[in-house]
C-alpha cells in the first residue's frame, strides 16, 4: 500500500521522535510516506525534520516561520493539497505509536468512498467509550511499555476482528475525496471543531466510515496546545494531565464552537461510535424585543440573522458586539444583526422573543430547535405559514427548506 501521513507538530519534538520510530518499525511491507509540518516550535523541531530528510527519502517536512501559528486546520491541507505524493493520506497526530499489522488492516478496507480509522488504546486520561480501548501502557515516551503493548495486541486479536461505523483521527482518505468537499474549512484555524466540521461534509457527501479494530494505535492525547504540559502519576499509579486545558485552547476552543453553530444551526453531535449526526440547517431569523447585550451575545449563533430594536439597554451597544466579534470570525457580522427600523425579517423561520419572559427553558428549545422541527410530522402537513407557541416564543414557519448540503463544499464565508 502508498499512504502518505499527515502530521502537523508544534513544540513536540519528544512525541514526533516517538511517533517517527514506531512507523518506521511498524510500517511492514508498505510504501509511507510521512509529511511533517513545523508550526513556528521552538524546541529543536525543525532541526530534527532537515535531519531526518537527509536520511530518509520517504520524509517530507515544511515549516512555518511564524511570526504566530497557523494551527493544523491550516496545515493538514498544506501536506495534503502541496507535498504528499500519494493518493491514499491519513490525518495521524504525533503523539501516535502506530502498531504492528495497522497498515495492513487500512489497505484490507480501503475502498473507494471510504474512510478507515484505526482504533485508539490509550491510557485512562480522558472518559470511557465504546469507540476505544482504554489501557495504560505508558503516558509519556520516556516510560512507554512497549513489549506490554506489543503482547496486548497479539493475545487480543480475536476479540478485535470487527469493524464499527465511525470516524476518529487517526483516519485515512483518498485524497480526491478530502479535495472533493476542498479539505478543512479555515472558519476554524488555528484549530478546535474543524476535525467534527469535516466529518459531517464527508457523511453528507456519501462517503462510508470504517473503523477497523484489528489496527491499532497507541495514543498518548492531548499533547499539542490543549494540554501542552502533559500527564503525570499520581504515588498510587493513577495518571491526569498536569494541568488544565491551557488558556490558548479553551480561548479559541470557545470561538470555534461559536462559529461552528453558526455554520450547522447546532452543537456537534456524534452517536456512541462517533459517526456524525446531521441535523437539518434551516433558515432563521430570531427577532429580539426588550432585549440585553446578554441575549445578543447568547442567542446570535444560533440563527441566520439577529433583529434587535434600536434603544438598546446598557452601555454595550449592537454594535459594539459586532465589531468585537468579528476578529473571531469569518462571518461578516454586520449581515447577521440587523436593527428592526424599517426592516422586515424574511427569513424561513422567524421565532420572536421577549427579553422580559426568555428562560433557560427556552434556550434549550433554541439549542434543540432543528431536530424539534424535523421530527415534527404534524407540522409537515401544515399548510404554510403557520404559526405555534414554543415555551415563552412566537413561531412563524414560512418555508421548510433545508440547507446542510449547501455546507459540503468548503467555499470560504
Amino acid at each position: 500500500m502508498k499512504i502518505s501521513l499527515i502530521q502537523p507538530s508544534r513544540n513536540n519534538l519528544k512525541y514526533l521522535k516517538w511517533s517517527y520510530d514506531a512507523i518506521r518499525k511498524n510500517q511492514g511491507y508498505h510504501d509511507v510516506e510521512i509529511c511533517v509540518a513545523d508550526d513556528f516550535s521552538n524546541d529543536g523541531t525543525w532541526d530534527w525534520c532537515e535531519e531526518i530528510m537527509d536520511k530518509d527519502p520517504n520524509f517530507k517536512a515544511i515549516r512555518n516561520n511564524g511570526p504566530t501559528r497557523l494551527g493544523h486546520t491550516i496545515l493538514y491541507d498544506r501536506l495534503v493539497n502541496e507535498v504528499a505524493k500519494h493518493d491514499i493520506c491519513m490525518i495521524y497526530h504525533a503523539d501516535m505509536y502506530l502498531c504492528p499489522g495497522a497498515i495492513n488492516s487500512i489497505e484490507k478496507h480501503m475502498k473507494p468512498k471510504t474512510i478507515v480509522s484505526l482504533t485508539r488504546i490509550e491510557p485512562p486520561l480522558h472518559p470511557p467509550g465504546p469507540e476505544k480501548i482504554l489501557v495504560d501502557f505508558g503516558i509519556e515516551p520516556e516510560e512507554f511499555d512497549e513489549a506490554k503493548l506489543l503482547k496486548y495486541i497479539e493475545d487480543s486479536k480475536k476479540e478485535r476482528d470487527k469493524t464499527t461505523e465511525g470516524i476518529f483521527a487517526p483516519w485515512a482518505f483518498w485524497k480526491k475525496d478530502f479535495q472533493e468537499i476542498g479539505g478543512h474549512d479555515a472558519l476554524f484555524a488555528p484549530q478546535s471543531k474543524e476535525d467534527t466540521d469535516i466529518f459531517n461534509r464527508f457523511h453528507l457527501n456519501g462517503i462510508k466510515f470504517i473503523q477497523t479494530w484489528e489496527g491499532c494505535v497507541y495514543h498518548m492525547t492531548c499533547r499539542g496546545s490543549r494540554f501542552a504540559d502533559g500527564a503525570q502519576r499520581n504515588p498510587d499509579g493513577q495518571v491526569f494531565m498536569k494541568n488544565r486545558e491551557t488558556d490558548e485552547w479553551l480561548k479559541q476552543n470557545y470561538r470555534s464552537t461559536r462559529n461552528f453553530v453558526r455554520k450547522w444551526g447546532h452543537m456537534c453531535k456524534h452517536d456512541e461510535y462517533m459517526k456524525p449526526i446531521v441535523p437539518p440547517k434551516y433558515n432563521i431569523g430570531i427577532v429580539l424585543k426588550n432585549a440585553s447585550h446578554h441575549h445578543l451575545e447568547t442567542l446570535e449563533p444560533w440563527c441566520s440573522i439577529i433583529y434587535h430594536e434600536r434603544q438598546f439597554p446598557g452601555i454595550d451597544t449592537p454594535e459594539d458586539y459586532v465589531n468585537r466579534e468579528q476578529q473571531k470570525t469569518m462571518y461578516i457580522m454586520a449581515q447577521r444583526v440587523k436593527c428592526l427600523d424599517n426592516l422586515t425579517p424574511d427569513n424561513d423561520i422567524i421565532i420572536e422573543i421577549d427579553g422580559h419572559s426568555f428562560n433557560q427553558n427556552d434556550f434549550q428549545y433554541i439549542q434543540n430547535f432543528a431536530e424539534i422541527i424535523a421530527n415534527d410530522n404534524e407540522l409537515y402537513e401544515e399548510e404554510l405559514p403557520c404559526e405555534f407557541e414554543l415555551g415563552t416564543m412566537k413561531i412563524t414557519i414560512n418555508k421548510l427548506q433545508t440547507y446542510e448540503k449547501e455546507l459540503i463544499l468548503c467555499k470560504g464565508q
